[in-house]
């Protein structure tokens, strides 16, 4: 038996109250994901067999630079929730989850400037 108050022993083991924020922003861009990788699929399969020049003439336009900007961020913002929570369940070690968990947002940020840098590139007419 214990002397210690219901209150007393579960301070520090409750709720982080950062839960349904987390939960909420992987659904909301799990939806945008999903209308973004439609609109992807459909303006590829219209474009066909398309050559090269077409293709770049396509993604030069502002409609659709933008939206692959966005689904270049979107896409890795869904990933950074989704590998937080994977590192958080299954990582113990504090010390390690927090270094994987700065390793994979660096990663995860160079992979979405480079991303960015294409899509720009292309919808500007930068020659290599």
């Amino acid at each position: 038996m214990s002397l210690r108050s219901p209150l007393r022993r579960v301070t520090g083991h409750g709720s982080a109250k950062g839960g349904v924020a987390h939960w909420y922003a992987q659904r909301v861009s799990a939806v945008a994901l999903v209308l973004l990788g439609l609109w992807l699929v459909v303006s590829l399969a219209t474009l066909g067999g398309a050559s090269h020049a077409r293709v770049v003439q396509w993604l030069s336009s502002p409609i659709a630079s933008a939206l692959a900007v966005l689904l270049v961020l979107t896409a890795a913002y869904h990933a950074l929730l989704g590998l937080q929570v994977v590192v958080e369940d299954y990582v113990a070690d504090k010390g390690t989850r927090v270094g994987v968990l700065l390793a994979i947002k660096f990663a995860l940020a160079v992979a979405a400037v480079i991303g960015v840098l294409a899509v720009l590139r292309i919808a500007f007419g930068v020659a290599a």
